[in-house]
């Protein structure tokens, strides 16, 4: 946008209005720091919606003014007045979308697709459609994980309550009638005494990792070691493995039905998708389609693309019906996604149980084998 004449104030007044500014600048960004204007929720109605008046007949603008008129947040609101007034200075909704940190590329790249294919009102749906399934993958995943987590808190507060306090307890007791003690009971003495001297390093360390990954969780090099380790861990790499190859079975889908080259297609893909293993794959994909290899030849060289989708695709290829066989495959991944999220509670209850029953067997077992032997001395 331009500049425009009525905000240039004079010489003298342009100190205190700048440090008024940077005072709202500043309350602002604390105020956005700890809520979400343009959550998942938020992006889901905004797109179906704007999808519905699209395909009513009302221009873009129109569609965004009446969107913006219903919502409540005064944050979201701000956001969607600073999208009509870009749109409105000439810039399509796409560029909009890119210049505000609230939008993924994901998003950025659908719309442009849209806005070049004719296709905006069918994108809009699509990008709907595909926030419902993922808001409902995370209330899956959150009400799965919810109790786990419960144990998993309070047992770990259990263990490091009977390190802190119950062991010292005993520790006195042993010291007072000169028990010699097993190397389990020294073991977890040890292991007490390092809580009660460093646990306070422990807890800056947490909180030390979780800055980090806060403050490089866009930095490439970061970001290629943490998705390799998290695609690495038994269980949850396979689980996030199939939340990304469903969402890139939904972005060909959106190609594909937008007539766009299979080469573009893999280039845009590569770009939508922020998982690195899948980028890295991608490339080596485009790659071997630019020397003249066949889609689905490409992905069965890749290991992280399974036999099923390579079969499929090869099926598309042969009957020429690419966009159905790849909303088959996505909604199959999608429900792939729903049964590994509840598989997964069920899973990590056991095991958190088991672990901490063992955590705490051996620390009551430490603290009861000196006692036999106390018992054997006053006898």
């Amino acid at each position: 946008m331009g500049f425009k004449l009525k905000d240039i104030k004079p010489n003298e007044t342009v100190d205190q209005d700048t440090v008024k500014q940077q005072k709202q600048s500043f309350l602002t960004k604390e105020i956005k720091l700890f809520s979400k204007p343009f959550s998942n929720k938020v992006k889901e109605d905004f797109y179906t919606e704007l999808s519905v008046l699209l395909k009513a007949g009302i221009n873009l603008k129109e569609a965004l003014e009446l969107i913006h008129d219903s919502q409540k947040n005064k944050l979201t609101k701000e956001i969607l007045q600073g999208i009509i007034e870009k749109i409105i200075s000439g810039e399509s909704l796409s560029e909009a979308l890119q210049s505000n940190k609230q939008f993924t590329s994901y998003e950025y790249f659908s719309i442009k697709i849209g806005e070049e294919t004719g296709t905006l009102a069918q994108v809009t749906e699509q990008l709907g459609a595909f926030y419902v399934r993922r808001n409902e993958q995370r209330r899956n995943l959150i009400g799965a994980l919810t109790y786990p987590m419960i144990i998993l808190t309070t047992a770990v507060l259990v263990v490091v309550f009977m390190l802190q306090f119950v062991v010292p307890m005993f520790q006195d007791i042993f010291e007072q009638q000169k028990v010699e003690l097993p190397a389990i009971t020294k073991f977890i003495i040890g292991v007490s005494e390092f809580v009660k001297d460093y646990g306070w390093l422990l807890i800056l360390i947490i909180v030390l990792l979780i800055a980090l990954n806060y403050a490089f969780k866009n930095a490439v090099r970061f970001k290629k070691v943490k998705d390799q380790i998290i695609l690495k861990t038994p269980y949850l790499g396979n689980f996030v493995k199939t939340v990304y190859l469903s969402q890139f079975t939904q972005a060909v889908t959106l190609l594909t039905a937008s007539k766009v080259p299979v080469v573009n297609s893999i280039q845009l893909v590569k770009q939508m998708i922020n998982f690195h293993p899948l980028q890295e794959a991608l490339e080596d994909v485009e790659q071997h389609i630019l020397k003249g290899d066949s889609l689905s030849k490409s992905l069965k060289q890749q290991k992280l693309f399974d036999d099923k989708m390579v079969a499929m695709v090869k099926v598309a290829e042969e009957t020429n019906q690419n966009e159905f066989i790849f909303d088959r495959l996505n909604k199959q991944y999608n429900i792939q996604v729903e049964q590994k999220s509840k598989m997964l509670a069920t899973i990590m209850e056991p095991f958190i149980i088991l672990i901490i029953g063992v955590l705490v067997g051996v620390i009551l077992i430490a603290m009861y084998l000196p006692m036999f032997k106390l018992s054997s001395v006053i006898g």
